[in-house]
């Protein structure tokens, strides 16, 4: 296994699995909420820890900001089946709603609670948080969208991404404000297309865990570890591939769901909204380049002695998949036209 998950735990993540079908699959807002806070009670024994004053404190914000948004969910929908009738309010209900599962998956200007949240929990938890726990909110919020709320909501997604990660030494806050510009991505795949926002966030979530099982091997928190540490050309390599594929950069197989949403949205004649998002993923490329640049270059005499070595040949594989991308853009190309 990537990582090691206590047994006493496995319980709770069944139920944080089931959950999440209970919530996509109901058939009222009522249920809807029901899964949502199951969801909810499941998540927080998995991230607290006695022993750690940074997971329990992690696990009380989180039930705080979580409680807020279901709150503000719940009231919202309560609205909805009282006015049913009143259409006038429908745009005020609908951007309420689109707040509260933005605001519990991390969405900027929502995101206060996620990069303090983020770096007081386990490699294994952190993919959890980035990946799964977006699943919910997003399919509930595709149910009633607002385009022109989301279409701002994208823009001030990418650029505060940008503002926070640009002074960040904490791997795990980086990661985080890297899943905030993601989600942008997400929101619009949704936007264009159910599938491709599936394909999105599958190919997401493939790549983060790559990175997250990576960083849990090392047990590096910090950038400054991965040039403190004398890691083998293998593992430089792979991380290498891996932030460029998680930055969208071609051939790597993260650019190829980047690349639908930049032709979908070029075709549309939506070019101020990619022109700010090519730009974002530039500068983000920028971050991810640094991270990279300070492992490959830098040495630390010191600790020649203590060097890491994978004996996992899979590995390797995983890596090469990541290199595939350009022959999915080409078929794509002759399908789109």
């Amino acid at each position: 296994m990537f990582f090691n998950i206590n047994s006493n735990k496995m319980f709770f993540y069944f139920i944080l699995f089931f959950s999440t079908l209970i919530s996509i699959s109901a058939n009222s807002w009522l249920g809807c909420w029901i899964g949502l806070e199951i969801n909810l009670l499941s998540f927080i024994p998995l991230i607290s820890n006695h022993k750690n004053l940074l997971s329990s404190e992690a696990a009380l914000k989180y039930f705080l900001t979580q409680t807020i948004a279901s709150i503000n969910f719940l009231f919202t929908i309560l609205i909805k089946m009282i006015l049913l009738k009143n259409f006038e309010i429908n745009n005020l209900i609908s951007i309420m709603i689109n707040s509260s599962m933005l605001m519990k998956m991390g969405s900027a200007p929502f995101h206060f609670w996620f990069p303090n949240i983020i770096e007081g929990l386990s490699w294994f938890n952190c993919f959890i948080l980035m990946s799964w726990q977006k699943i919910s909110p997003m399919i509930l919020l595709s149910y009633y969208m607002n385009n022109k709320f989301l279409m701002m909501i994208m823009i001030i997604n990418v650029i505060i991404s940008i503002l926070g990660g640009m002074n960040q030494t904490s791997l795990r806050k980086l990661m985080a404000f890297s899943s905030i510009n993601n989600l942008s991505w997400m929101l619009m795949a949704l936007l264009i297309s159910e599938n491709l926002w599936l394909f999105y966030l599958m190919m997401y979530s493939f790549l983060i865990s790559i990175l997250c099982f990576m960083f849990n091997l090392l047990n590096v928190y910090f950038i400054n570890q991965l040039f403190i540490i004398n890691l083998n050309s293998l593992i430089k390599f792979s991380l290498l591939i891996n932030f460029m594929s998680l930055g969208g950069l071609p051939p790597f197989l993260g650019f190829l769901p980047k690349w639908i949403i930049i032709n979908f949205l070029i075709i549309n004649k939506f070019y101020i909204i990619a022109f700010i998002f090519i730009m974002m993923s530039l500068i983000m490329l920028f971050l991810y380049i640094r991270i990279i640049y300070s492992s490959i270059t830098f040495n630390y005499l010191k600790m020649k002695w203590f060097k890491f070595y994978f004996k996992n040949e899979s590995m390797l594989f995983i890596n090469l998949f990541s290199l595939i991308s350009l022959w999915g853009i080409i078929i794509s190309t002759f399908l789109w036209f």
